[in-house]
């Protein structure tokens, strides 16, 4: 059975991130494709244009956020007929697990035999019925259930970077078919979730073997609930209104690899598909905040470090970590006059904000710098991307208090990243991110989604 710890895999390459390059070529060879749509496709712009030569170099999805869950949600279409389908986007997510109990209807829905190639590059840690079992997580809740292998047609649009393009279709996308119960604490609407992590069969990989681009993609959150952010998955340009390609501000730093999973249920020596980063130092108004910085790195145990999420709302901090930072920021505050309130579940720190000035940046509050492989590059935190809004006249620092023991120091959460273009290099375990649009008077809200197909 799939356990919080789950046997190991007698497929060693399994377990090893470099050989995803080789389990890619399977892919590719496994992958039946349409360059075009199969039906009607609601969720998606433009009509289908039967191009049998046409290989997009890069694809496009839109993403929104839910108001009531503050998750990020993407919709592509899915089965024969199509129909679209809204799935919360988990970045360190394995791969697309989708609720098949409840309303799946598909001609076209298969599921791989036991031993098959399908089943081994799933991971699939079981057989029954001749039919391959895998454990689906929902990371919101940090639960699982019993799932299985099971492959259907997936359809997006093609991009060229600037608007969305011609409809292309993977025949055989691999996923799990999960059951109803799992879908607990997702946004309403929500059939299941989509993981981009770093792992054999995660939509990026799949998509990468299905058309032959690089191994990329990059996000874009909407701070709006109201307007749509992006995913391209592939390389750039990535432009948004007025012409803005936020790929030529790109600050690099390497992606590290966790080797003990994170995920709420994993094989035995299985390492993380999620992202780290190596965060050297924090500074609050270019200040170096004191801090235990073993914590900083990601020990035997794969405790420790820094990884990007998108499923928690807002950062979560080790509690010292979180302790030295909010000290330092208090203080800072205090320095510009700025007067402390009670807080604000779930923020500790509360400011009012008649002292709080406003700029292009969001409030005008002290910078927060994650200090990345050397004194100059870092990873900078507006006030935009630091400060929440909970009433007309409180402000709260959006960081959370994650306890004395978490198995990841840092997690850099959804609020932190929105209005950021972060590109996620697979090929090279590099990571690549904008800083804030704001500053170039763009948004994530503003990639054109007017099909030019």
């Amino acid at each position: 059975m799939w356990d919080n710890v789950k046997k190991s895999s007698s497929k060693p390459w399994l377990t090893r991130p470099q050989h995803i390059a080789g389990s890619l070529c399977f892919l590719a060879a496994t992958f039946d494709l349409l360059p075009h749509s199969l039906g009607p496709s609601p969720s998606l712009v433009g009509h289908p244009h039967p191009q049998p030569s046409f290989r997009p170099r890069a694809l496009v999805l839109p993403v929104s956020k839910d108001a009531a869950t503050l998750q990020y949600v993407t919709t592509f279409n899915q089965r024969t007929p199509l129909v679209p389908i809204n799935v919360v986007v988990d970045l360190g997510g394995r791969y697309l697990w989708v609720d098949c109990d409840r309303g799946y209807v598909s001609s076209t829905l298969r599921r791989p035999r036991c031993g098959s190639a399908e089943c081994s590059l799933a991971g699939a840690n079981g057989c029954g019925g001749n039919v391959c079992s895998i454990g689906p997580d929902n990371t919101v809740t940090n639960s699982g259930g019993p799932g299985e292998v099971a492959q259907d047609v997936v359809s997006l649009n093609s991009t060229d970077g600037r608007n969305p393009g011609r409809v292309v279709t993977v025949r055989r996308f691999i996923f799990a078919c999960a059951p109803t119960s799992i879908l607990q604490g997702l946004a309403s609407g929500v059939v299941g979730m989509a993981g981009f992590g770093r792992y054999n069969i995660g939509l990026p990989q799949q998509f990468a073997a299905a058309f032959s681009f690089r191994r990329k993609f990059a996000v874009c959150l909407s701070s709006s609930t109201s307007a749509r952010g992006v995913i391209f998955l592939g390389d750039g340009p990535y432009v948004f209104l007025p012409g803005v390609d936020a790929s030529d501000s790109f600050t690099f730093t390497p992606l590290f690899i966790n080797p003990i999973s994170t995920a709420p249920s994993f094989p035995l020596g299985e390492p993380s598909a999620e992202y780290f980063i190596g965060v050297k130092s924090i500074k609050v108004n270019e200040k170096t905040v004191p801090l235990n910085t073993t914590l900083l790195s990601i020990n035997r145990e794969g405790v420790g470090g820094t990884k990007i999420s998108t499923v928690n709302p807002y950062t979560v901090l080790e509690d010292s970590i979180f302790k030295a930072v909010t000290e330092a920021f208090i203080n800072e505050a205090a320095a510009r006059n700025i007067t402390r309130v009670a807080g604000v579940a779930p923020f500790e720190v509360c400011f009012s904000s008649s002292n709080i000035g406003s700029t292009r940046l969001g409030a005008a509050v002290p910078w927060i710098d994650l200090v990345l492989q050397n004194e100059d590059v870092f990873w900078r935190i507006v006030g935009a991307n630091s400060m929440v809004g909970v009433s007309s006249d409180v402000l709260c620092l959006g960081f959370v208090n994650g306890g004395s023991n978490p198995q990841t120091s840092i997690v850099l959460g959804g609020y932190q990243l929105e209005n950021n273009l972060v590109q996620f290099d697979l090929a090279s375990s590099r990571l690549g991110f904008s800083s804030t649009l704001l500053g170039r008077r763009t948004t994530c809200a503003n990639f054109n989604f007017t099909s030019v197909a």
